[in-house]
């Protein structure tokens, strides 16, 4: 019953996303919201879902963008596995962690789309994707992480309540 809450919030993320989030533009890159959602979701303790939002989150994004699903399938899934490493070792400094996360994961992310694309047939040069498009988006989802990353928590709160209380 807990993974439920995932299916509207993903939802949501990629509406959004596809609405709001792709119009807040710098340069030519834009933050990723269900990016955001899972990374900040998988580095929650508490969380014991974090492969199952993944999974949602590949499904629900991969209906409105034109990546590859093994693409999307690859990215999130490596941002998840970042994180629950992440999560047991720098258990102190959780921001510190997403900070990490979100960067690693979109250099990753944005380096596995341009080998993709660029297998596929579509011709950019590399340095102009880097300098218009991952940087840029690598600010915007370091910028938009922060309070993605306090919702997320309070959400666990609310999933995973404390022992105390059940």
């Amino acid at each position: 019953m807990r993974n439920i809450i995932a299916f509207p919030l993903l939802l949501l993320a990629v509406i959004l996303q596809s609405s709001v989030v792709s119009e807040i533009r710098l340069l030519s890159g834009y933050a990723d919201l269900p990016f955001l959602l899972i990374a900040a979701w998988a580095l929650q303790e508490r969380v014991e879902s974090a492969w199952h939002w993944g999974a949602i989150a590949c499904l629900v994004v991969g209906f409105v963008t034109s990546l590859p699903w093994p693409v999307l399938t690859a990215g999130y899934l490596s941002v998840i596995f970042m994180a629950r490493i992440l999560q047991r070792r720098v258990w102190q400094a959780p921001l510190l962690a997403m900070f990490s996360v979100v960067f690693l994961g979109t250099l990753f992310f944005h380096l596995l789309s341009f080998v993709t694309l660029s297998v596929l047939g579509t011709p950019f040069n590399f340095s102009d994707v880097l300098g218009l498009i991952t940087l840029p988006s690598l600010l915007l989802n370091m910028l938009f992480s922060i309070p993605i990353y306090t919702l997320m928590r309070d959400l666990s709160y609310w999933v995973y309540p404390s022992e105390e209380f059940e």
